[in-house]
């Protein structure tokens, strides 16, 4: 079943860009990325799938039901994250929490517990007076403590340390485990690459792929580094599936796609002295997307 359908999803201001005709559906029990540099209409999307804001036209149905007519309905089994999160100054983080809890009919203090004290978050301090990590994981404890089927993240790791982060993918996958499903939106792809089963780019308010990760690093894709003996023509390689070429001094690199032995009979002719073949990561990868768009 889709616990998020999007059809055609448009936002314009006046002039300037939102979202045009974004689509894409989340299936349930998936973590599905959503990827695009800053500015490129992932929050956009996500206010107006939430009817934060209202679209210009399309659709969005969340758990079959449609976004805006039952948003009420709807948001009591979501748990949602903002980029930035903002809050009473003058409350305490357990009033704030306990606040939030109030607004589900059900028992959140066994769950907001056990979430206070994976993000160990001293919940007796003011609001104003938190670090921005600190204001993170409030929102995190916030978003997560009325154990919600579907959990939407925007930007959600930027302000938290390391091994925070660690600790809140590894919270995300427990509660993927438990049945939830996930929608994280990123600029930073290594985050996606390990979570994600599938992944939507948008560019420009628009979207250039839905793929599955898998696809997206296998898709016959290879990264080659070699070190020769010389320095080769920048032109040594340039062949059919052959793509970014970069030379530095006696190493060169490049991306492959296709039969791999036109490349290594290319390779057979030139004193090496080091070869490395890997899969490109993602960042790589997205970088071609784009260009291929362009």
């Amino acid at each position: 079943m889709s616990v998020i359908e999007i059809n055609n999803l448009t936002k314009t201001y006046g002039n300037a860009r939102g979202i045009s005709n974004v689509s894409f559906t989340i299936e349930e029990g998936e973590i599905f990325g959503f990827i695009g540099p800053n500015g490129a209409g992932k929050s956009t999307t996500i206010r107006t799938l939430l009817s934060l804001i209202y679209p210009t036209s399309g659709t969005a149905r969340i758990f079959g039901k449609d976004s805006v007519k039952f948003a009420p309905e709807i948001r009591q089994e979501i748990g949602y994250l903002p980029s930035e999160v903002f809050y009473y100054d003058n409350m305490k983080v357990i009033d704030l929490l306990k606040y939030s809890a109030s607004f589900y009919k059900k028992d959140c203090s066994k769950k907001m517990k056990e979430l206070i004290e994976i993000m160990d978050l001293d919940v007796t301090k003011k609001i104003e007076d938190l670090s921005l990590g600190n204001k993170k994981k409030v929102g995190i404890v916030q978003g997560l403590l009325h154990e919600p089927k579907l959990i939407i993240l925007d930007e959600p790791t930027s302000g938290l340390d390391p091994l925070m982060q660690q600790k809140f993918f590894d919270l995300l996958e427990e509660q993927n485990k438990k049945g939830a499903t996930i929608l994280f939106s990123s600029h930073i792809l290594s985050e996606v690459q390990r979570l994600c089963d599938r992944v939507a780019i948008i560019k420009e308010g628009k979207i250039v792929a839905v793929e599955k990760i898998s696809t997206l690093k296998e898709n016959n894709y290879k990264k080659f580094k070699i070190d020769s003996a010389y320095i080769l023509d920048t032109n040594y390689f340039q062949m059919p599936g052959v793509n970014h070429i970069e030379v530095k001094g006696h190493s060169t690199s490049f991306l492959f796609k296709g039969d791999i032995n036109h490349v290594m009979r290319r390779i057979a002719d030139i004193d090496i002295e080091n070869l490395w073949i890997e899969e490109p990561d993602l960042e790589e990868i997205f970088m071609h997307y784009y260009e291929k768009e362009a």
